[in-house]
């Protein structure tokens, strides 16, 4: 009998474990499985009392999420848990496409507002503009909801309705709107064109699932009715997405049978090559890749292949450096989990994983691999890259740092607010592409500001502030102080002096802005192609075939700056 029960007990514990998403795999220790059974039980005989016995009523789904997203976050940022009511989320990150109104919306003083209405979609269509503050949904308040609140409001079943009060910065009355909702299809190439006679670019934002096929499209058109001889791919802000259209567009200009990425995991399962299936469009053309900070996984694989099959020349800054790979698993009850399962190695064979999650300070942050300890690879060709720390471009271009002015300018939406005015007060402007702020727009800009608060401290102001600590701590301040006096009435900052200063770069941020009221997401970056440092570089290199040649063949240590 006692044997039965026993029998019977591991059954019941193994149903249990593997309905908890368990599995028992070979390699595994006893002990280890002994490990797992009992703090499992701790777990569920410990949430059990906390439901039974708490003072206060206790809601079991937020303490379950609670829990999760403790021991989630023990691990990595991309091991992530999914509830049923974020599936949908879900689905927009590995498809783009959700159902809803097609809008950007953000949070300002207590509202929400849209942002920016995507092209040809719900919210544009009903006549949306950006600037408008939601007041009521169906009737209930938006006022105090954030835009993440919001978001899931909006969001909903194509084809249903929502009725929406806004209020519209200059006009005398709330306005009511209509908007059907529907599938939106947020698109992976928002922009491609020809930026300078024989020069092509091709933005790519995202890689979802149709982000292979549109880039493909894209050049294909550049090449066959633009008549372009090279291509910028600009993954500048992309944070990546899906693996395999990573893989597949490197094929677009890589042969057949190319390795791009191998993959190595705890489980065999994941020690896979991924390679490529299809036949190139173009395997001559000459290339460059465009990179930035917020370049991550999917992008480094693209830039990182093409640095290392030296098969184009990678431009702009520092890569985020993720070098891992997450799985989704289905878990119960219509939830979902995504989750790390093996580093990625780009041909040269090194792993641009920048943060070791296995490894955290006492503050529990993840840390960076010491340069001591980065390794040394080739490419192709024999130029020397590094591991450890995301894709070193090529040709790194320095971006000139916003200026105090405009920091705040952007911080408390002025410049957002000032493009809203704009629109009302102008019904066209000239084609994004060629869209310049002029001296009489600029002084009706500063006019604007003359009556809004925007108080900041620049650097040097941060800087004397120190000086004076120091000194006083240091019995020197009394000796100075008035030559201190003297410099620190001098640097202190004039507001319509900085105005004018630094005019170049608030320029550029207002028209790319305006531009977006008119022409949306495409004009936004059609306006910012006209001064983009990086885009610049690109047509240079481009256009001299000896510099881009050289680059592809120099020792890595003569990188250009």
């Amino acid at each position: 009998m006692k044997r039965a029960l026993k029998i019977l007990s591991i059954s019941i514990f193994s149903v249990v474990l593997i309905g908890s998403g368990i599995l028992f795999t070979a390699g595994k220790s006893a002990d280890n499985y002994f490990q797992i059974a009992k703090n499992i039980d701790i777990f569920n005989t410990l949430y059990k009392q906390i439901n039974v016995y708490y003072v206060d009523e206790t809601k079991p789904g937020k303490l379950i999420k609670t829990a999760i997203d403790a021991m989630l976050d023990s691990l990595d940022p991309y091991t992530v848990f999914y509830p049923e009511s974020d599936i949908e989320d879900y689905k927009f990150m590995t498809t783009g496409q959700y159902g809803g109104i097609g809008a950007l919306i953000r949070t300002v003083d207590n509202h929400v507002v849209i942002a920016e209405p995507y092209e040809n979609f719900p919210a544009q269509k009903a006549g949306l503009r950006a600037g408008d503050r939601i007041i009521t949904v169906d009737g209930d308040t938006a006022i105090g909801k954030n835009s993440s609140e919001m978001s899931k409001v909006l969001k909903g079943q194509p084809g249903t309705k929502l009725k929406m009060v806004v209020d519209r910065p200059g006009s005398d009355q709330y306005l009511e709107v209509e908007v059907i909702r529907e599938e939106v299809k947020i698109d992976e190439v928002p922009y491609y064109g020809e930026v300078e006679e024989g020069v092509g670019y091709i933005k790519l934002n995202s890689f979802t699932e149709t982000a292979s096929s549109n880039v493909k499209k894209a050049l294909v058109d550049l090449k066959e009715n633009e008549g372009v001889e090279s291509v910028i791919l600009d993954l500048r802000g992309n944070g990546g997405g899906l693996l395999r259209e990573a893989v597949n567009i490197v094929n677009l200009f890589v042969p057949k049978g190319t390795e791009v990425v191998y993959t190595k995991g705890k489980n065999e399962e994941w020690n896979r090559s991924h390679r490529t299936i299809n036949d190139p469009v173009d395997l001559e053309i000459p290339l460059t890749v465009l990179i930035d900070g917020s370049s991550a996984s999917a992008s480094e694989i693209v830039a990182g292949t093409i640095q290392d099959l030296d098969r184009g020349v990678v431009i702009g800054q520092n890569s985020f450096g993720k070098g891992l790979v997450q799985q989704t698993k289905d878990l119960s009850y219509n939830t979902k989990m995504k989750v790390t399962v093996a580093k990625y190695y780009i041909p040269s064979g090194r792993c641009i994983q920048r943060l070791d999650y296995s490894h955290k300070d006492e503050e529990g942050n993840a840390t960076e691999v010491p340069d001591s300890l980065r390794k040394e690879f080739e490419t192709e060709n024999g130029r020397t890259v590094l591991d450890g720390a995301g894709i070193e471009p090529d040709i790194k271009v320095e971006n000139q740092k916003a200026s105090p002015i405009l920091q705040v300018l952007l911080g408390k939406s002025l410049i957002f607010d000032y493009a809203t005015h704009f629109r009302n007060e102008n019904d066209s402007i000239s084609p994004a592409s060629t869209f310049q702020i002029s001296d009489e727009q600029y002084a009706d800009f500063e006019k604007w500001l003359s009556t809004k608060d925007y108080e900041y401290t620049t650097r040097t102001e941060k800087m004397l502030e120190k000086l004076e600590e120091a000194t006083k701590k240091e019995k020197y301040y009394n000796e100075i102080k008035d030559s201190y006096a003297e410099l620190k009435q001098q640097m202190h900052h004039n507001k319509g002096r900085d105005l004018k200063t630094f005019r170049d770069q608030i320029d550029k941020v207002l028209e790319n802005e305006i531009a977006s009221r008119y022409y949306y997401q495409k004009g936004r970056i059609q306006a910012s192609l006209n001064e983009d440092d990086d885009v610049a570089k690109a047509v240079e290199v481009l256009n001299n075939n000896e510099k881009y040649s050289g680059i592809l063949t120099v020792s890595a240590n003569t990188q250009e700056k």
